[in-house]
């Protein structure tokens, strides 16, 4: 028997695009629209989609759609078992991926609700091919009218949590160093964290630090990674060549920035807790919370007094009392269907 020839064997697979599909098939589908012409660019790069069980058969619907407009060549549907969560469903891609004959070199993580510019691929794997020690690299993320996001991020704090509550001009400047959502530049700039709506990791980062945390049902997950990632001394940067269109919400329905006083899920609540608890410790976990608390609340009264609408979340201050680390101090799993809180 002979050898099958260099030429006969099939290409690289550099990188894997991995998409969590939860009741979102319009969103999906002009996302993987969008990324088509980037992933031509590079053979042997390919898109899985992971379907968390949706219950409106969107999964289905995707898989049908992918067949009718030729993309079998570049993308695919792996169907789960049930919604466990965003770590969960970008983990099970990324789990069939690395069984491949040829794993991929990079996962880019994307979410359902975004478009991808044209040439917003180029610049991430550039990047990440010239610079061995970023680890992780993020997209300058926007508006449909091009106006900037926030998606490059310096770790939780308690100055930093106090902050984010209050945002008052001078207690702002006193904490600036803390400030979670800092300026952002207009050059690659390096990070402590990077948004997850459009986040590529080398595999080796993967390989050596792990999967996403799946106890994080939904939110902080990709902030745990980055973290993970420092501590093996990986570094996170911001690419803003890298341009993502975010429909802010629009997979989740958790902050979307047309609705930002809707209630919270029980699940953003235990996602924090976990990360604070795991990283920093209960009482410092304690300590965050009633700096959030105390900056919501004297921000709520600067609201009143001035007649301003409501800036917060509703039922923000009781809903982050009930899931406070004061009065649940584990670190018990963030997914609602398998007894998160």
């Amino acid at each position: 028997m002979t050898s099958a020839s260099t030429s006969d064997r099939p290409p690289p697979a550099p990188l894997v695009v991995v998409l969590v599909n939860y009741c979102t098939p319009d969103l999906t589908l002009d996302c993987l629209r969008s990324l088509e012409p980037e992933l031509s660019a590079f053979p042997g790069a390919y898109a899985i989609v992971s379907d968390n069980a949706s219950p409106d058969g969107s999964g289905a619907e995707i898989a049908s759609a992918i067949a009718a407009n030729g993309w079998s060549g570049w993308a695919q549907v792996l169907h789960l078992p049930r919604n466990g969560g965003f770590s969960y469903g970008n983990n099970a891609a990324i789990r069939k991926a690395f069984a491949a004959e040829l794993p991929p070199r990079f996962v880019w993580l994307l979410n359902t609700d975004t478009i991808v510019r044209p040439g917003a691929l180029r610049p991430l794997l550039a990047f990440l091919e010239e610079t061995p020690e970023a680890g992780l690299v993020g997209s300058r993320l926007e508006h449909p009218d091009g106006t900037r996001q926030e998606s490059a991020f310096r770790f939780h704090s308690i100055a930093g949590e106090f902050e984010a509550a209050l945002q008052i001009g001078i207690i702002s400047r006193l904490l600036k160093r803390w400030i979670v959502a800092p300026p952002l530049p207009d050059q690659p700039a390096r990070f402590d964290w990077l948004s997850g709506a459009s986040l590529m990791i080398r595999s080796s980062v993967l390989e050596t630090v792990g999967l996403l945390d799946e106890d994080y049902f939904l939110y902080y997950e990709e902030t745990d990674l980055c973290r993970r990632a420092a501590r093996y001394g990986w570094s996170c940067w911001y690419v803003p060549e890298s341009r993502i269109v975010h429909l802010v919400g629009r997979s989740t329905g958790v902050t979307n920035s047309a609705d930002a006083t809707k209630r919270r899920a029980p699940y953003w609540f235990a996602s924090r807790r976990r990360y604070f608890i795991s990283h920093h410790g209960l009482a410092k976990a304690v300590l965050a919370d009633a700096a959030l608390a105390t900056g919501t609340a004297l921000s709520m009264l600067r609201n009143t007094l001035l007649r301003r609408r409501p800036s917060h979340p509703e039922r923000f201050l009781p809903d982050l009392i009930r899931h406070s680390a004061l009065l649940n101090p584990s670190i018990a799993s963030a997914d609602p269907g398998r007894g998160g809180t």
